[in-house]
């Protein structure tokens, strides 16, 4: 049996790894490649029906907590230790790619697909998990699911969240339930033993070294700031300057003040400012703008120099607001975190098991592994994505590298599910 189980990698299998992607690409599938599948929407909902009866042929019991966390468990000899937790997200972006988080559900669903197949009996069980709302594009923040079994949301706040039509968290779910029928319930954020996250790196850092899988050592901080520029609409052609209340001036004056603060710096290599979205109303061409929403998203691996950044973007939407008013909503920040040195190394040492030699690097996006991080060791894995590209229809990513990803997973499950 023990033979059998230290060969349990040369089970992964490329070909049913590769149709997975390709059908779950399917689910809210685009014309030009790419996948809109937004959280706790039926796409996603029918994704995870998909994933549920793949886990189901290797006896993977399906459970759900409160905010949408699904959970698919590998049982162990010791059922009450507590769990090692491994996964990713099904969410994506409204044009994203086939390979940003349902990698990481697939790798470890196919890992441990390989480890039953090799005979192998865990002592503590292990759960495949698909956390809610990673991405943070329908109901805000990012990392909703994660964050919320970490302790940092409570259930309430999170069934209250609403998005932009409406529609509640907790709406939303009752949808999702329907799709996938009854399901055993589980609490939100029960004790772990270990957590794992593997993910395409959504950067250029791997592809450039050539290397196959890198071992990451922590996340950058994240801020969101979501602003109003509430000014007055008026007709275009009668309307003097002097008279003007014009949103759209009033918001670019701040963007090109914030801009200069945040990349004139002697650390602008490493803060990432990006307006991702702006909206202006009413958005016809013969009337002055009333008003206009942007979002920022503002990143820096420092903790205390992202506080620093975020008190700029403050003082300057109210320093620059005439003759508008601003008004700015700021989630609570998501802090910089540095991964446990056992948990780098245990996959260091899964990697070179492997004969890669492992990139060791820091992620820029932030991923569910960080809030895990807050409770559990955990350790995070990227695989290289053609070009850097993600959350775009582009988004590629070689076999070979999902492959190896997958196998050292696998290897890293095997060893801490053995303890």
């Amino acid at each position: 049996m023990k033979q059998r189980a230290v060969s349990a990698e040369g089970n992964v299998d490329p070909d049913r790894l590769w149709a997975r992607h390709m059908e779950l690409a399917t689910v809210g599938g685009l014309a030009n490649g790419g996948v809109d599948r937004q959280a706790l929407t039926p796409e996603e909902a029918h994704a995870r029906k998909m994933v549920i009866a793949w886990a189901q042929v290797i006896d993977l019991a399906p459970a759900i907590d409160p905010v949408g966390n699904l959970f698919l468990r590998y049982e162990g000899r010791r059922p009450n230790a507590r769990p090692v937790l491994a996964g990713s997200h099904l969410d994506t972006q409204p044009c994203g790619g086939r390979f940003d988080g349902v990698y990481g559900v697939l790798a470890v669903l196919e890992a441990m697909t390989a480890l039953r197949g090799a005979g192998w009996e865990p002592e503590r069980p292990m759960d495949l998990v698909v956390w809610t709302n990673e991405e943070g594009c329908r109901f805000a923040p990012t990392t909703m699911g994660s964050s919320a079994f970490a302790g940092a949301l409570s259930v309430d706040e999170v069934l209250a969240i609403r998005d932009e039509t409406g529609v509640s968290v907790a709406e939303a779910l009752d949808i999702v339930a329907e799709i996938l029928g009854p399901m055993p319930s589980r609490s939100l954020g029960f004790p772990v033993h270990s957590f794992l996250e593997i993910h395409i790196e959504q950067g250029p850092v791997l592809e450039a070294h050539g290397c196959p899988v890198g071992v990451v050592t922590g996340v950058q901080g994240l801020r969101w700031f979501s602003i109003d520029v509430c000014g007055q609409s008026g007709h275009a052609g009668t309307t003097p300057e002097r008279h003007r209340r014009d949103a759209l001036v009033t918001a670019l004056r701040i963007l090109d003040v914030l801009r200069e603060h945040m990349l004139g710096g002697t650390d602008h290599q490493d803060v990432r400012f990006t307006v991702g979205r702006f909206e202006v109303f009413p958005g016809a061409p013969n009337t002055i703008p009333g008003r206009v929403r942007f979002t920022i998203d503002l990143r820096h691996p420092d903790v205390d120099r992202l506080d620093e950044l975020g008190a700029i973007i403050l003082d300057t939407c109210e320093r620059f607001a005439e003759p508008c008013a601003v008004s700015v909503e700021a989630p609570p920040a998501s802090p910089s975190i540095r991964f446990a040195e056992s948990m780098v190394g245990l996959l260091d040492n899964a990697a070179r098991a492997e004969c890669i030699q492992p990139v060791h690097l820091m992620s820029g996006a932030t991923h569910d592994a960080k809030w895990l991080s807050t409770v559990a060791p955990t350790g995070m894995l990227f695989v290289p994505c053609g070009g850097g590209i993600s959350h775009n229809e582009a988004e590629t990513a070689e076999l070979d590298d999902l492959v190896a990803g997958t196998r050292v997973m696998c290897r890293a499950l095997r060893e801490l599910s053995a303890a």
